[in-house]
């Protein structure tokens, strides 16, 4: 099929209806004239014919009877296009209008005097002419005759040609309006499809280094609205999403680049000079602890690139969290002893998940708020079900405020509040972002908040 632009496409559609609307009104028109001009002549007809009805009726005598002729005569003087023809009782013919060459055979004259219905005028065409005409009967003043024939017949060339005149006009300025209406069409609709262009510009313009460009929704058709804010809404994703994609490659790269660095520095300084085996196994050992954190932060990496591709398999099973909350406070109570924070727990719930995945959430989760807890503070972990019938788990511990604009980022790679305190031993900065996407992989969702001095870290899970 061919391609077609909108703009031919709508200019083609509204003369198609323009084209339908004056065809119609032209016939609509034309027809409602014929019927009007037609009406007209019936009612000169009709009076007429009452007219010749009201002679005969004053006829009371066949004497009376031949001066019909006379007094019609007079009564229809400068009626040139109307004719009369008045067969009297016996059949014979009384009255003839001169000129009158329709009414010239005795047959038509007594087929027309056999039409009684005067409510429907006939057209007969004879001699090249055509007449309207009624006919009918008419009772005279003579007690006991027949009575008489009337036809009333009306010359109507004239409107015949008034009307051929008059559907050549009018045929004409349909044409005229039709292509005045494919030229308008075109128009309004290379007027109308203009914002379109316009957003097909900026679209041109786009790029990965000018995402900041914007369609004003007020600037385009209500129809278009829609279309525009949509399109705005993709570039502040993608604008958003390029930011982060930037930040991450930068992040990685620092990230990468110190444990890297101190492998080199390390290599280079065992190689500047002879050194015992004692030596080069504690620089081993340290090229290790380098090793591990690099194989630590591509698992991590790995693990969250099968998380944004839907990869993450799951083997689910009901899961009793405050067991592995005790458990893991097991785990981490050498270390809050160590910062001086106190763990503490309340509540209970099942849920529905991998336990080893969601034992790395929640320990993410509890590492980072002994982590951020200082001297003397406390951890608290809550477990219950919402009011959803989700099970939801929460970890709170005192902590300095943190702006909403910080809080909503919380859970991207390598992000920090302030990337200027971090301490040596903290991670990567992966952890958050992994403990999203085992919450999400499991049909949960996760949020944080920060009020009154208490952050607070929540998810909820399926309790089936």
């Amino acid at each position: 099929m061919l391609r077609r632009s909108i703009t031919f496409r709508l200019t083609l559609y509204f003369s198609i209806a323009s084209t339908a609307v004056l065809l119609f009104g032209g016939y609509f028109v034309g027809r409602l004239l014929e019927a009007h001009l037609a009406e007209q002549d019936r009612i000169v007809l009709e009076g007429k014919l009452e007219l010749v009805r009201n002679v005969l009726a004053k006829a009371s005598t066949t004497a009376e009877l031949e001066t019909v002729p006379a007094t019609l005569t007079e009564a229809l003087v400068g009626h040139h296009d109307l004719f009369v023809i008045v067969s009297a009782p016996d059949g014979r013919p009384l009255y003839t209008s001169e000129g009158f060459a329709f009414a010239a055979g005795r047959t038509i004259i007594v087929d027309a005097g056999a039409e009684t219905d005067t409510s429907a005028p006939r057209v007969i065409e004879h001699d090249g002419r055509t007449f309207r005409f009624l006919s009918a009967t008419a009772k005279t003043g003579i007690a006991g005759a027949r009575p008489a024939t009337i036809v009333v017949a009306l010359d109507i060339g004239f409107h015949r040609e008034f009307m051929s005149e008059f559907r050549h006009s009018l045929w004409l300025a349909v044409g005229v309006g039709i292509a005045l209406s494919a030229l308008l069409g075109w128009l309004s609709a290379r007027r109308g499809l203009s914002p379109a262009r316009k957003a097909l510009e900026v679209m041109q313009r786009t790029s990965a280094d000018r995402l900041g460009e914007r369609l004003p929704p007020d600037a385009v058709p209500q129809e278009l609205a829609p279309l525009a804010v949509a399109f705005n809404e993709m570039l502040e994703r993608l604008e958003d999403s390029f930011r982060r994609l930037s930040d991450f490659s930068s992040d990685l790269a620092h990230e990468l680049r110190t444990p890297i660095s101190n492998l080199m520095t390390q290599t280079q300084v065992a190689l500047a000079k002879a050194r015992s085996a004692d030596e080069y196994r504690e620089i081993l050992y340290s090229n290790l602890e380098e090793y591990e954190r690099l194989s630590q932060m591509t698992s991590d990496m790995l693990f969250l690139a099968k998380a944004d591709n839907g990869l993450i398999a799951t083997r689910t099973e009901r899961v009793d969290l405050a067991c592995e909350v005790h458990s893991l406070f097991a785990f981490y109570e050498a270390l809050a002893e160590e910062r001086g924070v106190r763990l503490v727990f309340a509540g209970g719930g099942h849920a529905r998940a991998d336990r080893d995945m969601l034992r790395r959430a929640i320990s993410n989760l509890l590492s980072n708020a002994i982590r951020h807890t200082q001297h003397g503070g406390e951890v608290r972990v809550r477990i219950a079900t919402s009011d959803s019938g989700q099970t939801e788990l929460s970890v709170e511990n005192p902590g300095s405020p943190i702006e909403p604009e910080h809080l909503r980022r919380l859970f991207d790679r390598f992000y920090r509040v302030d990337a200027s305190r971090r301490k040596e031993g903290e991670g990567a900065g992966l952890g958050l972002a992994i403990t999203k996407s085992i919450v999400e992989a499991h049909g949960g969702s996760i949020s944080a908040s920060s009020t009154d001095g208490i952050f607070r870290f929540a998810f909820s899970l399926p309790t089936s």
